[in-house]
């Protein structure tokens, strides 16, 4: 064969296999307008491109595991850390190690073996209708199942992840009994059925129709951007619930060397500025400030409760909201 010709060959065979690796697939919970523009940012400093498949964590999990060795996905990334809890479990990802990752996000916020890492954080804290609530009379989660709040809270259903980390957080520091106690208070209080998102149930609270309610802090950062409400103020409880975005490389990953170059990445002062000011989260980072109207309300105080906790303690907070009423 003409050597011009093998040598043409070659460099279209290699074309072809460097083409496929400068991409990289994305299966996640995340909604594509929150995480499209990172991906976006990543492909003009990089040129890998990000292929993404968002839906609901639980029915990607089962695809992943059904798509075993044959998946195109690279990484997985939630929007909660029992979710993550759960796809380790399930032996979906692989140990990470990076030193960059390590430093950046703090212990607590990351699987302690390395398979996962958060990447931002929300805050699921208390909302309360300026008209009707004196900030004096709130104080922290077991605070809403008092009778001084009977028929003045909103929940959202107990269907939702949020609420599975959250209770889970309060069995880890009250333990089943009191926990229990607490949550069964919040369905002697409620105001009104449980609402299917965060969004309605602060729409609630502004028109009054409850007085107090939970909620993670960037649904109502997008209200108040979009001019719809301006009764509603957050407030902060001494140990504040956080939970994370977070994300990990893919047991069967087939580009792993830019998996971690993306994951590393997302962790950058760039991508935690996005994270902050175009989803209203928090920075899993401490030196990169929240959006301004997040900011203005100040930063939570949280304990530093591993959120690997959020998932083994998952199963047992959901059989506890169930055996409470909290449908």
């Amino acid at each position: 064969m003409n050597p011009i010709l093998i040598l043409l060959l070659a460099l279209t065979t290699y074309s072809s296999l460097y083409a496929e690796s400068k991409q990289l697939v994305v299966y996640t919970h995340r909604n594509e307008q929150l995480i499209k523009p990172l991906f976006d940012e990543f492909k003009k400093e990089t040129g890998i491109n990000v292929k993404f498949l968002t839906g609901d964590p639980g029915a990607l999990i089962q695809r992943l595991k059904a798509e075993g060795v044959a998946t195109p996905a690279d990484l997985f990334i939630s929007v909660d850390a029992g979710t993550l809890w759960l796809a380790e479990k399930e032996g979906l990802f692989q140990v990470t190690q990076s030193k960059l990752l390590d430093d950046r996000v703090p212990k607590h916020l990351r699987d302690p073996n390395g398979n996962w890492f958060g990447l931002s954080l929300r805050a699921r804290t208390l909302f309360y209708n300026k008209e009707k609530v004196k900030p004096s009379e709130l104080s922290d989660y077991a605070n809403l199942a008092l009778p001084a709040w009977k028929g003045r809270l909103c929940l959202r259903t107990s269907k939702k992840v949020y609420n599975h980390s959250l209770v889970a957080m309060l069995i880890d520091e009250h333990g089943v009994k009191k926990t229990e106690e607490i949550v069964e208070g919040w369905v002697a209080n409620l105001a009104s059925d449980v609402f299917e998102n965060d969004t309605k149930l602060l729409e609630a609270i502004e028109r009054g129709d409850c007085h107090v309610g939970i909620a993670n802090t960037y649904y109502l950062g997008r209200l108040i951007e979009a001019g719809k409400v301006k009764n509603v103020a957050v407030h902060f409880p001494l140990k504040t619930h956080l939970n994370i975005s977070g994300g990990g490389i893919l047991r069967h990953s087939k580009n792993k060397a830019q998996a971690l170059q993306l994951l590393e990445w997302l962790t950058t002062p760039k991508a935690q500025k996005l994270f902050a000011d175009s989803n209203m989260e928090y920075a899993v980072t401490a030196d990169v400030p929240a959006a301004k109207v997040i900011e203005d309300w100040g930063r939570p105080t949280a304990s530093e409760w591993s959120l690997y906790r959020a998932g083994e303690l998952q199963r047992q907070a959901m059989m506890l909201m169930d055996r409470a009423n909290y449908r």
